[in-house]
Parts: structure tokens; sequence; C-alpha cells
């Protein structure tokens, strides 16, 4: 079964949305269906004409023609089309599959409406009801959480089913890593940019030392304004891996994320989380005795030291990556989303 994912958001870009579905492409190769394997296929800007994003010009915009996009998708042969993002890419390829009458199913990856305002005065009102009608036409709208399967249903959003992520636990373990940094040390890894609120972060009166690990427009402001945390740039593999064993306390202060796959990457290295109780990390966490959750961030962080590193691990090992992929699989083949003619399309039928 050959899956088409059109996305906006790809390499060389660093978010959750790239990774998540870099993993989910890993993932699925060990599933089958109707003993079919399963595969993924990528329609991405780089098969494009980009131009920078206003406001953030390290993310390249797609500009998608759509005869282009029509010999692309028709080139690829997919059994199925996932639309994971509202691009360019994925409105193009949206109006190939209505044109067309082709189901699809769609995801939701990005708080939008709070990622706008952040930067522009746009009323919330008017990107939510853009963002249900892209997604209206879908036969399965994608989300990571149950609150936020919930919020989406509340907001009209239909046919909304859950897509639970998950994390490389080969690569992401405690390890005896020393940074050599005064303790205690307080990470926080992500896009540095506007909605991730890191301010709230760096402002904090703390002992030992804090940390940034990432890269993005507001990157050069607050290395300058606050010179005693250290800023690290984009770390990847093994050796954010080291820097994530190597911390105290794994700081969130974003209150617009869906999710926050490095919530999982932290716990699985060992390392409690101290957030705001907001979704995203209340719906990681939970109840889970692996955070501290609260209002004053500062007295999350010194509540998170306290926490037990192996129950976060314990906790960050009910999240794989091959059970998510064949959550991804499994609501496709459910709803139906299978192009006619293709694998599965009369009874389909998902083999683990």
């Amino acid at each position: 079964m050959r899956i088409l994912v059109a996305t906006d958001a790809w390499h060389p870009q660093v978010n959750g949305v790239v990774r998540t579905l870099t993993k989910l492409a890993d993932a699925a190769k060990g599933l089958s269906v109707e003993g079919l394997g399963v595969e993924f296929t990528f329609l991405t800007p780089q098969s494009f004409r980009t131009f920078a994003m206003p406001s953030y010009r390290d993310v390249r915009l797609a500009m998608p023609r759509p005869a282009r996009i029509a010999k692309l998708i028709e080139e690829a042969r997919p059994d199925s089309i996932h639309i994971a993002t509202e691009g360019p890419i994925g409105l193009m390829v949206r109006r190939y599959c209505r044109q067309r009458k082709l189901p699809f199913t769609t995801s939701f990856h990005t708080r939008f409406p709070e990622y706008v305002r952040a930067r522009v005065p746009v009323p919330g009102s008017l990107i939510w009801r853009a963002l249900r009608r892209f997604h209206s036409p879908s036969r399965a709208v994608m989300a990571a959480t149950p609150a936020l399967a919930r919020e989406l249903g509340e907001r009209g959003f239909d046919n909304v089913v859950l897509w639970p992520r998950g994390v490389d636990t080969h690569l992401f373990h405690p390890r005896a890593v020393d940074l050599c940094l005064p303790a205690p040390v307080f990470l926080s890894v992500g896009r540095v940019a506007v909605e991730k609120n890191l301010e709230a972060f760096l402002d904090l009166d703390l002992p030992g030392t804090k940390v940034i690990v990432g890269d993005g427009p507001a990157r050069n402001a607050l290395e300058e304004a606050y010179p005693d945390a250290i800023f690290l740039g984009e770390k990847h593999g093994e050796e954010l891996a080291d820097i994530y064993a190597a911390a105290d306390v794994f700081v969130f202060p974003s209150k617009t994320d869906t999710f926050g796959l490095v919530l999982l990457e932290a716990l699985a290295s060992g390392l409690p989380v101290a957030a705001f109780p907001v979704k995203g990390p209340r719906d990681v966490i939970g109840d889970a005795p692996v955070g501290a959750l609260g209002d004053d961030l500062r007295d999350a962080c010194f509540a998170a030291l306290d926490i037990s590193r192996q129950a976060c691990v314990e906790f960050a090992a009910n999240y794989t990556w091959e059970a998510s992929a064949r959550a991804f699989v499994d609501s496709i083949l459910a709803v139906g989303a299978v192009l006619p003619g293709r694998t599965g399309a009369e009874q389909p039928r998902f083999v683990a």
C-alpha cells in the first residue's frame, strides 16, 4: 500500500511536523495491508520553486502549479492521499482530490490561530473558519491527543480521529553526560520563535543554567536580551540526546503546541518536565508523576527537580512510533480513504 503525504513542512526545516512524518514513514516499514507492505512517499517543497515565509525566512513556502501537482501525484500512483499541512501544497492537493472526487485524509498539527495572532492582529474566529473549510472534505482529520480531538469537534470539525505520536527510545534514553555547566541545568528545545513563549522561561529567576537548543527568527534578539542563557543552536541525533540526558529539568513554556514531540524526547531521556497547564503538556503528561504543570512556571521548575527520572523513562516507553504508524494506517482504512481500484479499496484488512 503506497500512501502519498502532501506536506509544506519538510527538510531542512526542523520541527515537530517534519520529525513526525519522517518517523512515521520509518515505522510503517514493518506494517502490511492485505499482505502487502506499507510505503510512504512525500510531495514536498523540494519539487517546487519556493519563497521565504514572511516573518520567518528560514521556512520556505512552495509555489506549486496545478499541472505540476497532478503530474507528481499521478507519477506516485498512490493508494491513498494524506494532506499533512494547510499551506500551498496542501491546498493544491486538496483541490486535485476535490476536482476528481477522490477521498483523502488530513491531520491537524499546528494551532494556527494562536500562531498567526502572535504575529499579526487577525481574529482567531476567521482563522478557525478557514481551517474548518480546509478540513471539511477530509474523510478523517487526525489529531494527536484526545483533548485536541475533542476541541476540534467542539469547533465544528467533522470526522476527527486520534493519531497518537511516538518517541525513539533507542536514541533518547538516560546516559551519563556532563555539560560542564553550573547545575541545575534547565533545558528548552524547539523552534526559537515568538509563538514558543521562550521569554516566559528566560525571565525566570532560577539557579544554575538555562540552555536553549534550536534556531529561529527570534534567536538573535533573545541572545542579546539574555546574555546569561546558553544558546546552542540546532542539535540532532546523539548530540541532542546527550544534551537531554545531561539536563535536570525540561522547561516547555509554549502555550500553542498541539502536542510537543520534545516532551516525549525529554521524558524518554529521564528528564522531568516543567510547563504551563495548557493543551500539549497537559494532554501528554496528564496526571502522571513525570512533570510539574502550573501557572507559576518558576514553581513548576523547582517542583520538577524532585521528580523521579526513572518514572519519566517508564512513562515514555508507552509511546512507540510503531503504534503511531499502525493507528495512522488503520484510520485510513477504517474511513475508506483508499483510491478507487487500489489496494484494500473493497475490503481493507490491516495486518500488524
